[in-house]
């Protein structure tokens, strides 16, 4: 038998190539090798950057347990070729607008001082789901109440800060007066005569005293405090977190906080909707329940009296600051919640309620100002549901600068009379 020995360093000679004193292996020739045998080369790249969701970098995931079908695949191709061409010009943002929706979703926002908190935002994310989710399309109606408490946030010409741009494709807004059963009243009224699909409310404070009065006025459940939520199926929890129960999204529902997705996609039109005939019912209604109330008045508190856990508006001293007479000047001019980093508590110079951190209190403001913070891993994980984060910090590299989502690189004791001055100027 006269069989050729194999030559295993002769073979891998041929395979590569010597660049730079470096031996290495010769692409070119296997990429070669490759089209020659017919079969392409897998770019592993490639298919990294086609299983990412746009350019946030973020992978898609079927969350409903479900590969898309042919019939559905055409019709997401054709509502997003759809949605890139109303482009209003290249340095513009997109317009979403749905003129004649199929149904309606209602999503009931407090907007409390004029603009839309997080939670406001997650249950507009929870309505635009499920208005995405039905055949021919359906519009997200945001309903906020008349008055002071809606403010610049019902705007429909505002896309980038107010309702357009957390996905609402019209506006709603309450005659019925601040009295909750004015609000039910009202919100009946334009229940009975819009006929949403679906109405999601929050589950907290007036917006979950308003679902239950409004499921007793309607005589139909109410599948309170939503956990999950898909196109398909609400889930919520049974028996103390024991159990869970889910079913097909039903008419009127409550989601918890932090249980659904803001939207984050192309602005939406919102636009003012009027109910016409419809809007006299819920205001005589209302004025004959509450005959007795002649008007309602919120009165916010003292931000410096508030405790740091039930603050909106939190400005926090570190090391950094050396005048605390300016610091609680800046934050009386701002009307915010004066704290501290636990180095400044442990000094004496701010009260131990004062502190922010795992070791303090931990916040969920939703502005937080550090000034002169370098941002140290138990204060970090103070402030980790705090929406906006502003930082003052000489060092372009501190963590509190990383986190922030605004960074102003220089000293605090110099920015706090600038602020001030400003302040000022504006008649703040």
């Amino acid at each position: 038998m006269s069989r050729p020995r194999r030559d295993p360093r002769g073979e891998r000679a041929t395979k590569t190539i010597t660049a730079a004193g470096r031996i290495r292996l010769d692409v070119a020739l296997r990429a070669a090798r490759a089209a020659a045998s017919g079969r392409p080369r897998r770019d592993p790249w490639r298919e990294w950057a086609a299983s990412l969701v746009d350019e946030t970098h973020r992978k898609r995931y079927d969350r409903s347990q479900r590969q898309m079908s042919r019939e559905e695949a055409a019709r997401f191709s054709t509502v997003r070729d759809t949605i890139e061409a109303t482009a209003i010009s290249p340095g513009q943002p997109a317009l979403r607008v749905i003129e004649k929706p199929a149904f309606l979703v209602f999503a009931v926002v407090e907007a409390a001082g004029g603009r839309l908190s997080r939670f406001d935002r997650q249950v507009l994310g929870a309505a635009r789901l499920l208005a995405d989710a039905g055949d021919g399309g359906g519009a997200v109606v945001a309903v906020i109440a008349a008055g002071a408490t809606a403010g610049d946030a019902a705007r429909g010409d505002d896309h980038e800060t107010g309702l357009g741009a957390a996905g609402a494709d019209r506006v709603l807004v309450l005659e019925g007066g601040a009295s909750p059963s004015g609000r039910s009243a009202a919100m009946l009224s334009a229940v009975e005569g819009l006929s949403p699909r679906h109405v999601v409310f929050a589950e907290d404070g007036d917006g979950a005293d308003l679902a239950r009065r409004l499921s007793v006025c309607l005589g139909e459940a109410l599948f309170p405090a939503v956990e999950h939520l898909t196109a398909r199926q609400a889930v919520r929890a049974l028996r103390h977190a024991k159990a869970e129960i889910g079913l097909a999204p039903p008419r009127l529902m409550t989601i918890g906080e932090d249980r659904a997705k803001p939207y984050e996609a192309i602005p939406c039109e919102a636009r003012r909707l009027d109910l016409g005939p419809f809007a006299g019912a819920g205001g005589t209604a209302a004025r004959g329940d509450d005959s007795a109330i002649l008007s309602v008045e919120i009165i916010p508190g003292d931000p410096a009296r508030l405790s740091l856990s039930e603050t909106d508006f939190v400005v926090s001293a570190g090391n950094g600051v050396s005048d605390f007479t300016a610091f609680r000047a800046l934050a009386a001019k701002l009307r915010a919640t004066p704290g501290a980093s636990r180095v400044v508590c442990d000094a004496g110079l701010m009260p131990r309620a004062a502190q922010v951190g795992a070791s303090g209190t931990v916040l969920s403001a939703d502005c937080y100002l550090a000034l002169g913070i370098s941002g140290a891993p138990q204060h970090l994980q103070g402030i980790v549901g705090c929406e906006h984060v502003i930082a003052v910090n000489t060092d372009l590299h501190a963590a509190m600068i990383e986190r922030a989502g605004l960074a102003i690189v220089a000293d605090a004791q110099r920015v706090m009379p600038a602020l001030l001055k400003l302040l000022g100027e504006a008649g703040a």
